[in-house]
């Protein structure tokens, strides 16, 4: 079995450090916003909303650089963005201890309510950046 080049080392090496830096910028702004929009207690407003955001970023970014794209972007770019930030921007673990709390709180109709509206606005958000892109994608290039 060939051992991979030197180059090829560097450029899994370089693909390494865009995931890593997607992730701290994506994990720093979670947090920042989760701060900004903290309501306390009860139904996780602030998860809720980094979380659609992600998946609406992923759907529009994904599309936008796609095959059918109109933006060419490097597979390093691509892999900032959607594995290094929007890994480091949502947040399923999150979602997941907010729900057991609110489980465990008493609050079963609460976290029934945060599972359903959650997954149905990951999924919307995801189809509308879609749906944004191949908009973008079609309009006439000056």
């Amino acid at each position: 079995m060939n051992s991979p080049s030197s180059a090829e080392r560097w450029r899994t090496a370089i693909l390494y450090a865009w995931v890593a830096a997607g992730s701290v910028v994506g994990g720093l702004t979670r947090y920042l916003v989760g701060l900004a929009l903290d309501t306390g207690p009860g139904f996780p407003v602030a998860t809720l909303f980094i979380n659609t955001m992600g998946s609406l970023i992923i759907g529009f970014y994904a599309t936008l650089t796609g095959p059918e794209g109109r933006m060419l972007a490097r597979p390093e770019h691509r892999q900032f963005v959607m594995t290094g930030f929007c890994g480091g921007y949502t947040t399923f673990s999150t979602f997941s201890l907010e729900t057991f709390r609110l489980f465990h709180d008493g609050m079963k109709y609460t976290a029934l309510a945060y599972i359903a509206v959650s997954v149905i606005c990951w999924l919307v958000s995801v189809w509308i950046g879609h749906m944004m892109a191949s908009r973008y994608n079609r309009l006439t290039r000056s």
